[in-house]
């Protein structure tokens, strides 16, 4: 008798249910039983690095984005250093390092925002065999891998941005360039002078606009490789539904 009343019990649940909360079960057990395809995982990594690279494009393109983060902050050339060291040999030399570093980083700031395209461009490249070597990879792997196949192409394109962000009237009506060429070139004065020679002072020859632009990629793959580790680790940054799936089956292999 206990038996039968269970029976009509589950008849009533299962009728109970419509045939539209019966079709969606359906689909979502299938949805999570259906295994990933090529294409997916494909298109998911190419989704990753365009999410990582689009949050890391607006963290940093904002005032202070370089300037007031330490681990992506631009200061001077190693060149430079034997100014840093000798800065008070030059009258009120300490406000034209500080001035320049401000302006080095307002430079970059100001062209990483010409990142994003160039980043979207570069993913299209991405191969099947490539996608699932990082799929399988470390938490960097994607990062990796758009540093290895982009870079130098990268550099080629974002160069001329940084040119321009460099010969910008950004600050007081003097450019980037301006404020370091007068540094350098007041430096090189005294390290001229006869006084400087016997002190072993040496000349400062940076070619700024290579050193800004290989400093400014450097800090944007940094925010990108922590964007990627994120998406690797943390669901929640997983803010699409193909980024979901794609590396919550990596969760579920590395978990069975």
């Amino acid at each position: 008798m206990q038996k039968i009343k269970f029976i009509f019990a589950g008849i009533f649940l299962f009728l109970s249910i419509s045939c539209a909360e019966l079709q969606q079960i359906v689909n979502e057990t299938l949805e999570g039983e259906r295994p990933l395809t090529r294409s997916e995982i494909v298109s998911g990594l190419k989704e990753a690095l365009v999410v990582g690279t689009n949050k890391s494009v607006e963290e940093l393109g904002v005032l202070n984005g370089y300037y007031l983060d330490e681990m992506v902050k631009i200061y001077l050339p190693p060149e430079a250093d034997v100014i840093v060291d000798n800065i008070s040999k030059i009258p009120g030399g300490q406000d034209l390092i500080d001035d320049v570093l401000l302006r080095i980083n307002r430079a970059a700031e100001d062209a990483v925002t010409e990142a994003k395209p160039i980043f979207v461009n570069a993913v299209t490249s991405m191969t099947i065999p490539d996608a699932f070597e990082i799929l399988k990879g470390e938490n960097d792997a994607a990062t990796e891998y758009l540093r290895r196949t982009t870079y130098n192409g990268l550099f080629d394109l974002y160069r001329p941005k940084i040119q321009v962000s460099l010969d910008k009237k950004l600050v007081g009506g003097i450019s980037t360039a301006e404020s370091w060429n007068t540094l350098t070139n007041q430096w090189n004065k005294v390290a001229g002078t006869v006084v400087g020679q016997i002190a072993g002072l040496e000349r400062v020859e940076v070619n700024l606009d290579e050193y800004l632009t290989a400093k400014a990629l450097d800090g944007l793959f940094l925010k990108i490789e922590e964007e990627e580790a994120r998406i690797r680790e943390n669901p929640a940054a997983r803010v699409t539904e193909l980024l979901r799936r794609v590396f919550g089956s990596v969760d579920n292999q590395t978990n069975s």
